[in-house]
Order: C-alpha cells, then sequence, then structure tokens
C-alpha cells in the first residue's frame, strides 16, 4: 500500500481533482480522494488480483467475480464477503473502463466492445450501488461515498479517461526533455 504521503498520490490527487473538477464538476474530496487512492492502489497488480475464490485461485474475470460475490446462490459464504467482491467489482471496472478501455475486451468488432464496455460500466455501477446499501455499523460512514460512485460512475470512467490522457502526455519524449532541460 502507498502511503498518503507518498508523491505518487499527491500526483494522483493532484490529476483527480483538478479534471474532476474543471471537466465533469465532481468537487467532492471524498470521491477525488477514493479514485487517487484506487490509482495508487492499483499500481501493484496484485491488487487487482485479490479477490480468489474458494481454491486460492486470483479472479481477474468481472462475470467470475459476480458469480463469487452471490451469499444466495453462489459461494460468498457471508454479505460481508458479498459487500468486500463487489467493492472489488466497482472499483476494478471503474479502473479498466477509465485507464485502459481498450483492453476490456480483445474482440476486433466495434459492437461487441462497446456492448462488453457498457456491460462492465452497469456491473461497476451497479456493484458501487450494493456497496452504499451497507449503510449499518461499521460501514455507515462510507455508504454514502459509494453511492456517490454509482451515481457518477459515468463521469469518473470519464474523468480517470482524462486523466490517463494527461499522462500520456506527460510520458512523451518532448515532454520528458523539455522537463529536464527546465529542471
Amino acid at each position: 500500500m502507498i502511503p498518503e504521503t507518498h508523491p505518487l498520490q499527491h500526483l494522483f490527487v493532484e490529476l483527480v481533482g483538478r479534471h474532476y473538477a474543471q471537466e465533469i464538476g465532481i468537487r467532492d474530496p471524498q470521491v477525488v480522494s477514493y479514485v487517487a487512492q484506487l490509482l495508487a492502489e492499483f499500481c501493484d497488480v496484485e491488487q487487482l488480483l485479490k479477490i480468489r475464490n474458494a481454491s486460492g485461485k486470483p479472479l481477474s474475470d468481472v462475470g467470475e467475480m459476480l458469480i463469487e460475490s452471490d451469499p444466495i446462490y453462489g459461494p460468498a459464504p457471508s454479505f460481508d464477503r458479498e459487500r468486500q467482491i463487489r467493492k472489488h467489482i466497482g472499483d476494478v471496472t471503474l479502473f479498466y473502463a477509465g485507464m485502459f478501455p481498450e483492453s476490456i475486451n480483445h474482440h476486433r468488432l466495434r459492437r461487441q466492445r462497446l456492448e462488453s464496455l457498457v456491460a462492465w460500466v452497469k456491473a461497476g455501477k451497479e456493484s458501487y450501488y450494493i456497496v452504499s446499501k451497507f449503510e449499518y455499523f461499521e460501514y455507515a460512514k462510507v455508504a454514502p461515498l459509494f453511492a456517490q460512485l454509482s451515481n457518477k460512475f459515468e463521469e469518473c470512467v470519464y474523468g480517470l479517461n482524462l486523466v490517463k490522457n494527461e499522462l500520456e502526455v506527460m510520458q512523451h519524449p518532448i515532454v520528458r526533455r523539455t522537463n529536464e532541460l527546465i529542471m
């Protein structure tokens, strides 16, 4: 886990905060902080694969995670486990849809890729909504945050896409060389 004082955290908070406020009108510091923390967390690929099935196999497929999260007809042993997996589904779908939408579906047909992206967004939005309904006891304080993430899911995806674009510009050789000369 990257500490809040790490420069990478500061970079993500600045980028997410600016793009969310200026381009999409999200100025909620909790949402900005959560999304920035998510970016930092997923710098470690192990965090993307932290949900495992009963046999210990890491789950990377959203469909498998949805099945794994079902406490009634599926293998989730409790509603807490459902919440944990649903939160992860929301996080993963937000991350990939915003930062790597081209990787969601490897099919060549645009229509299939679009339908897959729509399905991912729907799964993420629904998952955050379910997490927001855990509004009692230790989850009471964060439930409104997940309601916001669900309600503004598409905007958050778009904002992350803007962050991705800026990060790509920052990595461009001309930009890097200019920064080296200035410093």
